[in-house]
Order: C-alpha cells, then structure tokens, then sequence
C-alpha cells in the first residue's frame, strides 16, 4: 500500500479508499453503474460506509430497486460502521436488523470517530428525494450531505458529495482545513469543471479527485477541462483522475 493510502474510482461517485493503516473507506457504492469495471462483490472489507444522499446512484442501485442497492449488500457482508445522516439511519436500522452493521446516525456540524477515523459532516447543495420501491413517490432519506474524514495521519480528505457550488465552501475549508477533495465535475445534476474549481479554491485543497462524470453523455464535464478552470484562476491545484478501476495513490 502507498504510504499515504490508495484509492480506486470505480466510475461515478464509487469510491474505495484504502488509509494509510490499512482501513477501508467505501464512498456512495454504485457499483452497476454502466462505466463500473467491477461489481460489488469485490468489497470484501469494509471498516466505514459513507453515503452521501438518497439517490438511487449513491446507494447503488436501479430506479425504484433501493431495497437491494450495493451499500446494503456491502454492508451486510462486510459488517462496516454506517456513517449517515439520521433520516438515512431511521431507514437502515430496518433493513440492517441483526445484521451487525454499526449505523451510525448524525446530522451537519457533527463529528464521530468511526473504526479510529474521523468522520465530520457539512452542507451540500443538492437534492435527495428518489422512488419508492412501490412507486408510489419519493422516499425521503434525508437531506443531502458532505464529509470530512480525516486519515491516521493527519491528513484529512473531504467528499463533497453531489453539489453545486456555494460560498459557504470557504467556512468549510477554513474547518476542516482539507487536503485533498472527492467532487463531482459533470454538470447537469451536479457543478461542472467551472463550479468545481472555485469550489476547491474555497475549500483550499491541493488536490482534487473529480468523479460523477462521464457514466452518461449528459455528464459531460472533464478532468481536462477542470485543469483549464484552475489555469484560468490561477491556482495551483492538482487534479488526479486515474482510470477506472485502477488502485492509485491518495496525492
């Protein structure tokens, strides 16, 4: 393992970051999104489960399918700690009863210490309704988040979670004094290369890994225009967008 830990982007916001101690992170697992070059049954270790919002996508399953979406999978296999906003944790304990799972309900503000990492939650300017499994409208799993985990060794990462951009990015960065950040980069649903960019620059990381793009042509934004946006600003962030599937160094 790189000393500084790994992470894998398995296309989407699906996210399997390794610390440097070894614990695993799995970020929004939707593992049958159609650009995934694995399935979920790859997971065979899971110390924490992060989930940003209720959206089929993030869960990790089809329209209407949430009942057996691959964060639930995951979870029952792997026995993780759940860290998640309450309304998200009303619905688990449900479906994860006497399944060993640790779920672990908060709200914005809050900070927890999950399997020795520390797990802190914020703001995103996102939606976070989607169908319920009878179709009748939409299930409600509370409103959508961001989180700031901060590794064995100080260094600290923040997901974003699906956002646009917002000024409050700046109280954030000036909270939680990020490192690197995990943010979406394709637009429509989420801010674009242009958002994202300004969004790390409040946010003050030196680097960022940009994820939800390219799983649908309407996702249409790219690393290389994110890079453009940040030459445009001149600021001096690094923009680290491997494969799919391709296990690489946190920078």
């Amino acid at each position: 393992m790189a000393e500084n830990g790994t992470f894998t982007w398995y296309g989407h916001s699906c996210v399997v970051l390794r610390t440097p101690n070894g614990k695993t992170v799995v970020l929004d697992p939707w593992f049958g999104n159609p650009t995934s070059p694995a399935s979920q049954d790859i997971v065979d270790e899971c110390d924490v489960m992060l989930v940003s919002h209720g959206h089929f996508d993030h869960l990790g399953s089809a329209p209407r399918a949430v009942r057996d979406a691959d964060s639930l999978t995951i979870a029952r296999r792997t026995q993780p700690a759940w860290v998640c906003i309450h309304e998200l944790s009303l619905w688990l304990e449900d479906r994860l009863a006497d399944s060993g799972v640790e779920i672990v309900g908060m709200n914005k503000g809050g900070r927890v210490e999950a399997r020795g990492l520390g797990i802190s939650m914020f703001h995103a300017e996102h939606s976070a309704g989607d169908w319920s499994a009878a179709g009748d409208g939409p299930l409600y799993l509370g409103e959508p988040v961001g989180f700031s985990i901060e590794l064995e060794d100080g260094q600290r990462l923040i997901y974003t979670g699906d956002t646009d951009v917002f000024g409050d990015m700046a109280l954030i960065g000036e909270m939680h004094r990020p490192d690197i950040a995990i943010m979406p980069i394709g637009g429509h649903y989420t801010m674009g290369p242009r958002g994202a960019a300004r969004a790390a620059q409040m946010l003050g990381v030196r680097a960022v890994i940009p994820v939800h793009y390219g799983t649908f042509p309407i996702l249409a934004g790219t690393p290389d225009e994110l890079r453009r946006e940040f030459g445009a600003l001149g600021v001096d962030v690094e923009v680290v967008a491997p494969e799919r599937g391709v296990s690489t160094p946190l920078p």
